[in-house]
């Protein structure tokens, strides 16, 4: 079995399009940067020799969206093989994606979709994990995605099966504070016995991110700033958990770079506090 990956207790950004000529010829405050890893997995051309550029000056992160680690059809090898060739390239502090699925029969939905939280989709979850750290050559760390519905069944709660998930592979965490509390006012949990029922020691990474309000609940848009409600969650998080990496991350209406650096220094400020109240 693997062990989680090492930590690493600075804060970054997600390094986007808009932002790429910052990255090459200024100076960026960060400590890393974490990378959509389906952007940049290419042989070759202008998206990876960006990639090398960016790493020589910064630590990067991978994050994945379509490993689709629920799948009942099993894990895709091809596209692990091209993680892992991307992987050892840049040599990443993570390499992470989501407990979700978005694969079945060939067909891709491109969403993040919600696993039933019951002892038969762990089983599977786990058994796909395994293939995918295997083939890395370590551990990896997987997120809690925000969810919009709730399925029928369920044996436990998200953050116990998050805890047995990481308890029986081996893998890291990535918390999404975000997405915790998208998820909490979606399904009317309480997102403080989220933070205190996942295993802190097995959290190697938090993401921090908007959201917007849909019709009847809220929708994980990353298109706004953190909110004031998330930024107290996150304080609460950091109270609790050991030494992490935080980052901010903006997917759409993206904006200029000093505005997601005012950001991150808000994290810093309040990851101190937290540490120092702890």
């Amino acid at each position: 079995m693997f062990t989680p990956p090492p930590t690493f207790s600075g804060y970054g950004l997600g390094l986007r399009k808009e932002h790429y000529r910052d990255f090459l010829d200024g100076d960026v405050p960060v400590d890393f940067v974490e990378v959509i890893s389906e952007n940049f997995m290419v042989d070759g051309g202008q998206p990876r020799d960006i990639l090398r550029r960016v790493r020589e000056k910064h630590p990067v992160a991978l994050h994945g969206v379509s490993m689709s680690i629920g799948s009942a059809d099993g894990v895709d090898i091809a596209y692990l093989r091209r993680l892992k060739a991307l992987a050892d390239e840049v040599q990443p502090l993570f390499v992470s994606d989501h407990l979700s699925w978005s694969r079945v029969a060939g067909f891709s939905s491109h969403d993040l979709l919600p696993v039933p939280y019951t002892e038969e989709a762990l089983a599977l979850v786990c058994r796909n994990i395994e293939v995918a750290q295997d083939v890395l050559g370590h551990a990896m760390q997987f997120e809690n995605p925000s969810s919009y519905v709730a399925f029928d069944g369920a044996t436990m709660s998200e953050w116990e099966f998050l805890a047995e998930m990481s308890k029986r592979t081996g893998c890291g965490l990535l918390l999404d504070v975000n997405n915790v509390f998208v998820s909490a006012s979606n399904h009317g949990f309480d997102a403080h016995a989220f933070l205190r029922g996942i295993p802190a020691e097995r959290v190697r990474q938090v993401h921090l991110a908007g959201h917007s309000q849909g019709p009847g609940l809220l929708i994980d848009t990353h298109d706004q700033p953190v909110c004031d409600d998330v930024w107290a969650l996150y304080r609460t998080a950091m109270s609790l958990l050991g030494p992490v990496a935080t980052m901010i991350e903006r997917d759409d209406a993206i904006p200029p770079l000093a505005e997601l650096l005012d950001e991150l220094d808000m994290a810093r400020g309040l990851g101190a506090a937290a540490r120092e109240a702890a």
